[in-house]
């Protein structure tokens, strides 16, 4: 029997991913709902408490309003938004951080897919904090790289406008009162007693994404770029969607590392670089992947018991 899944918000640019990804699938059945009621709750309700996996890809406060319309007990939500990230009940959908994430993403009926942002800042710090390498007071701060289609609809079309004025299309820092959505997850899943200190920059192309944490050596317990380089290599050995590049990885040897380089793949890449003073921790992956929709359909394949990496590209 084929599972039956419906996409609340199918429009949006992670909606569509999703979506697009189904095409390549067998083993699912989609809900579809009519354009003139995509907004209709009735016909919302109707069609999520038919489903076996609804996918919520909203705006926070139609993700919640949706959750209020489940009724049906064993419809399993996978929420793309910000709106239950750091909820109580909710599995935080990134499955490589421990077997208890996994396990909980497995079990839940409520999963809460990261924040594109979050996802390779968590990558980095939790393990760090999670193994004792790092004190859970240390002042950390980040920063991040982005695609242009993390913005959404308006965005994307704005950076792709025949008539854009290119001059204002550099590389953007913004968040600059520091109170970017993200930052509860950040500091919630991670441990770290105080929010971090965050500078995200979008660029002109559409999608990829680096997120790098400098740490000083001296606050991390006598740790070595290459004895964190090891340590990373062990946490994260045997997952599919999460490698670490060797000290003679080709990319970091010639001094720069793209944010778009993995655009359309659905992993990460870890990079651990810097000298006997200052580490950089890096990650390198695609904000519409295991940043977002990619995430999502990953959590999907643990809840099914299937193939983690089924229909996704890595």
């Amino acid at each position: 029997m084929k599972t039956k899944v419906f996409i609340d918000g199918s429009e949006g640019t992670t909606g569509l991913r999703i979506h697009e990804r189904f095409s390549l699938r067998d083993d699912v059945e989609l809900l579809t709902i009519s354009a003139e009621l995509r907004k209709d709750p009735a016909e919302r309700k109707r069609l999520i408490n038919s489903s076996d996996i609804t996918f919520l890809c909203l705006p926070d406060a139609a993700a919640m309003e949706s959750v209020s319309l489940v009724e049906n007990e064993n419809v399993v939500i996978v929420d793309t938004s910000t709106a239950h990230r750091t909820n109580e009940g909710w599995a935080y959908g990134f499955a490589e951080l421990s077997k208890d994430h996994r396990a909980a993403i497995k079990n839940g009926k409520r999963i809460a897919v990261p924040g594109c942002h979050a996802t390779g800042f968590i990558s980095l710090v939790y393990p760090m904090i999670a193994g004792g390498l790092m004190p859970a007071d240390y002042p950390v701060s980040a920063f991040s790289l982005t695609g242009y289609s993390g913005g959404g609809k308006k965005m994307i079309a704005a950076y792709e406008a025949e008539d854009k004025a290119n001059d204002l299309f550099a590389p953007r820092e913004y968040a600059l009162t520091q109170q970017h959505k993200h930052l509860k997850e950040m500091k919630k899943i991670t441990g770290l007693e105080r929010l971090p200190l965050f500078s995200p920059i979008v660029d002109d192309y559409y999608s990829g994404m680096v997120v790098t944490v400098p740490l000083y050596t001296e606050l991390l317990k006598g740790a070595t770029v290459e004895s964190v380089r090891e340590y990373f290599k062990n946490y994260y050995k045997g997952e599919k969607f999460i490698t670490v590049a060797d000290a003679e990885d080709e990319i970091a040897s010639t001094g720069f590392i793209s944010g778009n380089q993995l655009s359309g793949f659905d992993g990460l890449k870890i990079y651990v670089t810097g000298n006997d003073d200052r580490i950089l921790l890096t990650s390198q992956f695609d904000n519409l992947g295991k940043g977002a929709s990619g995430a999502a359909m990953q959590c999907m394949n643990i809840v099914l018991g299937c193939d983690e990496a089924k229909c996704l590209n890595l």
